[in-house]
């Protein structure tokens, strides 16, 4: 390769980085406060609730629902006994968590959505590594909410001291997410001859 197709080469490199980028952050910025949003208007109380739309759409109450019963199910499991409704679990002689909207892991869900549609891979490629990457989020976020359970449960002098959950959880999925888009990205960057 000569100067010019090594600086034209860095130039068409350039301009897909400064792509990528501003795809990515138009495309988090949509999903994290498309969902904030959403929360509003399925909340009752909410800035903009709207009663159909809470009632037939409501997919975060789906989530809810979806963490809250496996973690419980993982709960009475080791021998505890908990009940829940939409958005509380209760472990009798244990703890009470209330599932928020922060603690539904749409934030990291939507960092990852972005990344992984903002990247120029395959298709095939880019719905692999969503559905890997949301459901590995998923299981992780059950398996946080069944282990406060449980740690609270058998070791119930510490429930006030164990503030820092949703920080500890973040760091720890965001790692996770990092090293399996790594992976990803290695795979589809391979320099073909």
């Amino acid at each position: 390769m000569d100067e010019i197709q090594i600086k034209a080469a860095k130039k068409h490199a350039d301009k897909k980085a400064i792509k990528f980028v501003v795809i990515l952050f138009v495309l988090y910025i949509l999903f994290s406060q498309g969902n904030i949003f959403m929360n509003s208007v399925m909340s009752p109380g909410g800035k903009y609730y709207n009663t159909f739309i809470a009632e037939h759409f409501d997919y975060i109450q789906g989530l809810k629902t979806a963490l809250i019963k496996p973690a419980v199910w993982i709960i009475k499991l080791f021998g505890f006994y908990a009940i829940h409704n939409e958005m509380d679990v209760m472990v009798v002689n244990g703890p009470y968590l209330r599932i928020n909207y922060s603690c539904l892991g749409l934030g990291v869900m939507s960092f990852l959505a972005a990344f992984v549609l903002a990247f120029p891979a395959s298709w095939k490629s880019t719905i692999k590594m969503l559905v890997i990457g949301i459901v590995s989020i998923y299981l992780l976020n059950i398996a946080r909410i069944a282990g406060l359970g449980l740690l609270f449960g058998f070791f119930q002098s510490q429930r006030n001291y164990f503030e820092y959950h949703h920080e500890i959880f973040n760091v720890l999925v965001y790692i996770i997410i990092f090293v399996m888009l790594f992976i990803w990205i290695k795979r589809n960057t391979t320099v073909k001859n």
